[in-house]
């Protein structure tokens, strides 16, 4: 079986019924240019949500059908009723969403907790890939700082769980945190590069064990974008 042409004509199905999607139709592929002949493919989801190869594949063809074919299990099995969002499940969501920052403890690691789990409520029965794009949107803004931010100017819970759900990922809030990294990299010099080699060391971790890999793919873009505007601007760190 072709796994990309199966996956392109279940969210065709998908579309014909009406379903809501938050991003274009399009299934889009991205590749990882390799010079050691291993290749690494990505595909992201109208949903946003965004899978990758798990296994070594040694040509492009072959990574991107093992990337389909993840996506393809992923999609399915989110439709299954047992995949929607209830009570039960949100603990373990909400286990998976603040994974990247289990080492970062205090009151707005806590606060983020209790946003996060409020937001698990505003998407009941909702499936699990309907509720991606919120996921991310909470974990960039939460890693980018701007929980913190908010809580300084004292938003209220309401105004931040408002303030998520009606983000999207585009380039504008990508071109707004890389400019937040490039700030961060006047006070601190070789910042970014460093988060840059954590950013990829993550996503090959994840991508490898199958994982859903929005989060870590947009961090390591907006990482990227923000060294490339350093060199342009001419402030060069060493």
């Amino acid at each position: 079986v072709d796994a990309v042409e199966a996956l392109q004509e279940f969210w065709q199905m998908k579309k014909s019924r009406g379903a809501n999607l938050p991003r274009n139709s399009d299934i889009e592929y991205d590749f990882v240019p390799s010079p050691e002949h291993v290749y690494v493919a990505f595909v992201t989801l109208p949903g946003g949500s965004c899978f990758g190869n798990f296994k070594t594949c040694s040509s492009k063809e072959e990574a991107k059908q093992n990337a389909a074919k993840l996506a393809l299990m992923n999609s399915v099995l989110s439709e299954h009723p047992n995949n929607k969002i209830t009570t039960e499940s949100s603990s373990k969501i909400l286990g998976e969403a603040v994974e990247p920052f289990k080492s970062k403890l205090g009151y707005a690691h806590n606060k983020a907790l209790k946003v996060f789990s409020q937001m698990l409520k505003t998407h009941s029965d909702d499936s699990i890939l309907q509720f991606q794009e919120t996921m991310t949107v909470f974990q960039l803004l939460h890693w980018n700082g701007s929980l913190k931010a908010m809580k300084d100017r004292h938003c209220s819970r309401e105004e931040v769980i408002q303030h998520y759900n009606n983000r999207i990922i585009d380039s504008d809030l990508r071109a707004q945190m890389s400019l937040d990294w490039v700030a961060r990299e006047s006070g601190n010099r070789g910042m970014i590069l460093k988060e840059i080699k954590q950013a990829e060391l993550e996503i090959d971790k994840a991508r490898i064990i199958g994982k859903e890999l929005r989060f870590f793919k947009e961090k390591l873009e907006i990482l990227t974008l923000a060294q490339n505007k350093k060199v342009d601007s001419g402030n060069v760190f060493v």
